[in-house]
């Protein structure tokens, strides 16, 4: 097996929120199949400076698949073909020699473009701004055992809790629901004690604010489980839902 491919790359340009935008293509060689997806990106990037041209603008930071900055979608599919893997985890094995790749943003009306790759994620934030706090006590921390916490609770709390806010889910969704997102940042504090004190209130004003922020609903469709590079399940939402209505009524 060889260990470097040629690739075709067909990448998505804009340079602001009002340009329309356009797709560039790129012929890159003899590229390494033991770098990742982002790696990649740095080696383009360096001869497009060489030659005096713009590089291409994405997204990254710690490049370990645990912070959620890196995002956008490779022919079709948030983070690229791999399940529970971000693209800066993305390694260039999975793919063929001469193939040609579609890159594009997160598509979606809260993730303005900022630049090429770049989408503002800021709505994610406010999303979570209006979880607001959890009631506890100050002072030293309690002893472990104080506190019962059922093996099932325990688990499903970290489960949820392992989204890292990436987008994947918003961008995969024919309507751009933030559903997933939203859900397992309220599953992750719901299923402990110290999140049920504000739990009534926390569901109502993250729901508000997803809808707020312009994030379509639900579509049912799954897709956000399935690009999830956490495998986030689409349980989350149910139980939202559920929670959302004993809220109402």
């Amino acid at each position: 097996m060889s260990e470097t491919i040629n690739l075709n790359l067909q990448v998505w340009k804009q340079s602001s929120e009002k340009d329309d935008g356009a797709f560039e293509y790129y012929s890159v060689k003899d590229v390494s199949i033991h770098i990742s997806f982002l790696e990649m990106l740095d080696v383009v990037n360096e001869n497009l400076q060489k030659e005096g041209k713009e590089p291409i603008a994405f997204d990254s930071d710690c490049r370990e698949g645990i912070c959620g900055t890196c995002g956008f979608v490779i022919d079709g599919v948030a983070h690229g073909p791999m399940a529970k893997t971000t693209v800066c985890q993305l390694h260039m094995r999975h793919f063929e020699d001469g193939q040609t790749l579609v890159i594009e943003p997160f598509r979606a009306t809260p993730f303005k473009v900022v630049k090429d790759l770049v989408v503002d994620r800021s709505s994610f934030d406010s999303i979570i701004q209006a979880g607001g706090y959890i009631s506890v006590s100050t002072g030293n921390a309690p002893d472990a055992n104080n506190i019962l916490i059922s093996k099932d609770d325990a688990e499903n709390a970290f489960d949820s809790a392992a989204c890292i806010g990436c987008g994947a889910c918003v961008a995969s969704c024919p309507n751009a629901s933030a559903a997933l997102f939203t859900s397992a940042k309220i599953s992750h504090l719901s299923f402990l004690p110290q999140g049920k004190v504000e739990g009534d209130e926390r569901v109502k004003s993250m729901v508000d604010t997803m809808d707020s922020e312009g994030f379509g609903a639900c579509s049912n469709h799954g897709e956000c489980e399935a690009v999830c590079p956490k495998g986030i399940s689409i349980s989350n939402i149910a139980l939202m839902r559920k929670n959302l209505i004993k809220t109402i009524l």
